[in-house]
């Protein structure tokens, strides 16, 4: 793996995911309580052996770059690194990134550096557990100038994924943008023997969904940048690669989902909480990473606690009730408050105790969750300020709405911004 150079894209603005990227990017955005997105891909290329990744930045980037410089360092002998390219003028390019394989053809001096035949790259934003040596495994094998990774999905979800079409070798040959009819689903459909024999079960899964996971001979990736302006790789470079290069499919069976929107961010979090959980944080062989924070142990007095992820360094008084929701940092949560089906990301730093802060009192409300309150169906951001007999909920079964800045529904999930202050009695 030591020939293999790793991109991370680090997302564009993620409107979808707003208010979420209100200040931060997407690979920024915290999950499962104590990770951040972007520990997904650079853990997975960690355990797969991949040490020389860069990590493509754009829009509200300073925490991410924060995140990465404070958790990602090799010792000197191995010569790996983890390094940020924000996006910057040079003598050759005046602009911002103008797509995913725009930020890629600004930064191929990087690629040009002796010791690199393959070039990998992933998204910032997805939840999955992989390993990369087994792609390269196919890529080499099948003698591709590009492999791209696919999982099978049913007819029905089809219908917003890219879809690909295969020869009987695994070869691609066909590729649709979210078939919407019976009459393109046709077009592209995979025989489910075919994936049985691939040593997949497929379940009745007869598409093959592209995971935007490539890996590329480093030649192949730099001919296609120099001599077009293609600026998307999924809408433009994956297809016209597929036309004139030989493109190999790489297929994925496990858990694998693509963090766009507030409601598939609010699902996969909560899916984690579970009982049986499908992306399981616990593989010692295969652990996901992040920044070492030497926070206390979580304090849980009297509270009821059941199906939930609960982060460091948390204060959970008498009277409690939390399930099915995930508790992340320093979240300090008062006397018989409810917490159901939500998330609530806590906090980045304990506030002084009385009588420090310069001027003897505490700020009113202090951080946390204040007692009696009820969150249900919500995520609270970090570093909020909610009172005592709040009630964070959706009840009357809103879709969408900006009515309310520090209660505004996406997907039907009430989102409180980052820093956002409520007070007592507040009600959504």
């Amino acid at each position: 793996m030591r020939n293999v150079a790793t991109l991370v894209l680090g997302g564009g603005r993620g409107t979808r995911l707003y208010p979420l990227t209100q200040v931060r990017s997407k690979p920024a955005v915290p999950v499962a309580g104590k990770y951040r997105l972007i520990d997904i891909p650079l853990s997975n290329c960690i355990s797969s052996g991949l040490n020389r990744i860069y990590v493509l930045t754009q829009f509200n980037s300073v925490s991410l770059h924060r995140h990465i410089r404070a958790t990602y360092s090799f010792d000197s002998f191995s010569q790996g690194f983890v390094e940020i390219l924000a996006a910057q003028q040079t003598i050759d390019n005046m602009g911002w990134y103008q797509g995913t394989a725009d930020a890629v053809r600004q930064n191929l001096r990087y690629l040009r550096q002796p010791g690199i035949e393959y070039v990998l790259i992933l998204s910032g934003d997805q939840l999955y557990r992989m390993d990369f040596q087994e792609m390269l495994a196919t890529h080499i094998e099948s003698g591709a100038d590009v492999t791209i990774s696919a999982v099978p999905v049913l007819s029905s979800e089809a219908s917003g994924l890219g879809i690909m079409r295969l020869d009987d070798t695994g070869r691609v040959v066909g590729f649709l943008e979210k078939p919407q009819t019976e009459e393109e689903l046709a077009l592209v459909r995979t025989d489910p023997a075919w994936i049985d024999a691939m040593g997949i079960q497929s379940n009745g899964r007869d598409c093959l969904a592209s995971m935007g996971i490539y890996l590329f001979n480093r030649q192949a990736l730099l001919d296609v940048l120099e001599k077009t302006d293609y600026q998307d790789f999924g809408k433009e470079v994956f297809p016209a690669s597929m036309r004139t290069r030989h493109v190999q499919v790489h297929l994925f069976d496990g858990y694998w989902e693509d963090i766009g929107t507030i409601k598939s961010f609010f699902e996969a979090n909560l899916s984690l909480a579970g009982e049986k959980p499908p992306f399981d944080l616990v593989l010692p062989h295969r652990p996901i990473y992040s920044r070492a924070r030497f926070l206390p142990p979580s304090r849980i007095d009297g509270a009821a606690v059941k199906r939930s992820l609960i982060a460091d360094g948390c204060q959970i008084q008498e009277g409690a009730v939390i399930e099915n929701s995930v508790i992340g940092l320093r979240c300090l949560i008062g006397r018989d408050a409810v917490i159901r089906n939500s998330i609530v990301m806590g906090n980045d730093f304990y506030e002084m105790p009385e009588g420090m802060n310069g001027n003897g009192s505490e700020p009113t409300p202090p951080l946390g969750i204040g007692p009696g309150t009820h969150v249900e169906g919500a995520i609270i951001d970090k570093n909020c300020r909610i009172g005592s007999g709040v009630r964070i909920m959706n009840a009357e079964g809103i879709e969408n709405s900006d009515e309310d800045p520090f209660g505004m529904i996406r997907d039907g999930i009430v989102c409180v911004p980052k820093g956002t202050t409520l007070p007592d009695g507040w009600s959504r």
